[in-house]
């Protein structure tokens, strides 16, 4: 990765360029996305969410929310990471993946969720979830839902619907 990258959290100050960030990556169906739907009404932000800036300008973003599945708390729904096509083969995703999860885990969060492909996550320690186990408002390939245990056996103890829990982010301002 070079070194004028610049990896963050994110700050409310972020939102703008985070959306049109998303905006020219995944374009208008991004909000059909389980994870837009997962957060809407909930806030932008986490405590997990980070950018990469390079020369002040915002080329990539991981967002990551706090959730709750089934009633219990202690997991973290992953994504999306969007990084801009010139950024692509820097590493960057792959630094963001890693430091949101060494943030995760060392906040005592037990378990990470996504949907998204096992050939790329998996590198990460994501593995597929048993169908039915983890469930998304909105369409899913349920073949799609992986997790990552930041704490041994804790997928185990999640089971139901996928719901986001009220921010723990920092409040406009504050860093």
């Amino acid at each position: 990765m070079s070194p004028s990258l610049v990896i963050r959290k994110a700050l409310p100050a972020d939102i703008a360029e985070i959306s049109k960030l998303h905006a020219r990556i995944f374009g208008p169906g991004r909000f059909a996305r389980s994870a837009y739907r997962v957060r809407e009404g909930k806030g932008h932000l986490s405590r997990f969410c980070l950018v990469v800036e390079l020369g002040g300008q915002l080329v990539a973003s991981l967002r990551m929310t706090e959730i709750a599945i089934g009633g219990t708390t202690g997991a973290a729904l992953l994504g999306p990471v969007a990084v801009e096509p010139a950024h692509r083969a820097n590493g960057v995703g792959t630094t963001l993946v890693i430091q949101a999860l060494e943030a995760a885990r060392s906040s005592g969060t037990a378990l990470v969720v996504l949907v998204g492909d096992e050939p790329y996550y998996g590198r990460f320690g994501f593995k597929p979830v048993p169908v039915g186990q983890i469930v998304f408002p909105g369409p899913v390939n349920p073949a799609r839902i992986l997790a990552c245990e930041l704490k041994d056996g804790a997928c185990a103890s999640y089971r139901g619907l996928v719901v986001a829990e009220p921010s723990k982010a920092p409040a406009a301002g504050s860093r």
